[in-house]
């Protein structure tokens, strides 16, 4: 995995006629920045659509995976195990079956080319993984401290707060890196809800940019380093609560 690493980062600092020799050049010492200016100049405007779908996608997120999941981890609510069976159904469903259906409600709704429908769409995919990652953490949170906090005062919201979700951090944690990582590396929903160049996050604007640069492989390659810097640092400065979160409930004492 290392290698495509390395050969990607030494293709964005060759410049382009170095790249077509048949001895390949392993050390860029007459590296040039010219790809990752190209690359900035162009997806610059990208870069910043994709970092507000992915922003409020893990808002939107967050904000119906929590309350779904303590309902049905910890407040018994009626219907929770129906729920549960849907959310798993859910998981199974292709994006590439959803994705006529926004399309169309977009449409309706004049909500193409606006963040708002990516959003949307994104959460879609990211809820039901996102409220049964919360829900097996949320029922390995022992029974004793949400008792103490009903007799010190506290309800439902407070307990939620307060309590249990301090203890479930590793899980919020590992819900959001994935929804934020999904909405960062969508293309399907992306492609269809976007029609305007300058509303395409940056998978869109990394597809055409190479359609219209296939000769120019150091810019191509800039774009692709520059483009996978977000995704790669979260996941460096997640990965113990990303480790913690998925096996957070798989064990009791």
């Amino acid at each position: 995995m290392l290698f495509p690493l390395y050969w990607m980062l030494d293709a964005s600092l060759l410049p382009s006629t170095d790249l077509v020799k048949s001895t390949p050049t392993w050390i860029p010492v007459h590296g040039t920045l010219r790809g990752y200016r190209e690359a900035l100049s162009t997806q610059g405007g990208h870069l910043l659509v994709s970092l507000g779908v992915s922003a409020g996608t893990v808002a939107l997120v967050l904000l119906i995976a929590v309350p779904a999941a303590y309902g049905t981890a910890r407040l018994r609510a009626p219907g929770a195990r129906l729920l549960t069976f849907a959310l798993l159904v859910a998981q199974m469903i292709p994006g590439v079956v959803m994705a006529d259906s926004f399309y169309t409600a977009a449409n309706r709704l004049r909500l193409l080319d606006s963040p708002l429908a990516l959003i949307l769409a994104d959460s879609t995919l990211c809820v039901p993984f996102a409220t049964l990652i919360l829900q097996t953490a949320m029922r390995a949170v022992p029974a004793e401290l949400g008792e103490a906090a009903v007799l010190d005062g506290a309800g439902p919201l407070r307990t939620l707060l307060g309590v249990v979700l301090p203890v479930c951090r590793n899980a919020l944690v590992t819900a959001s890196l994935f929804s934020f990582l999904f909405a960062w590396a969508d293309f399907l929903f992306a492609v269809t809800l976007t029609t305007r160049d300058d509303r395409a996050p940056v998978t869109v604007g990394i597809y055409r940019f190479i359609g219209a640069h296939l000769s120019d492989w150091n810019s191509v390659m800039a774009t692709g380093i520059i483009a996978s810097l977000p995704a790669a640092a979260l996941l460096v400065l997640a990965q113990r609560y990303v480790s913690a979160g998925v096996t957070g409930g798989a064990l009791k004492d």
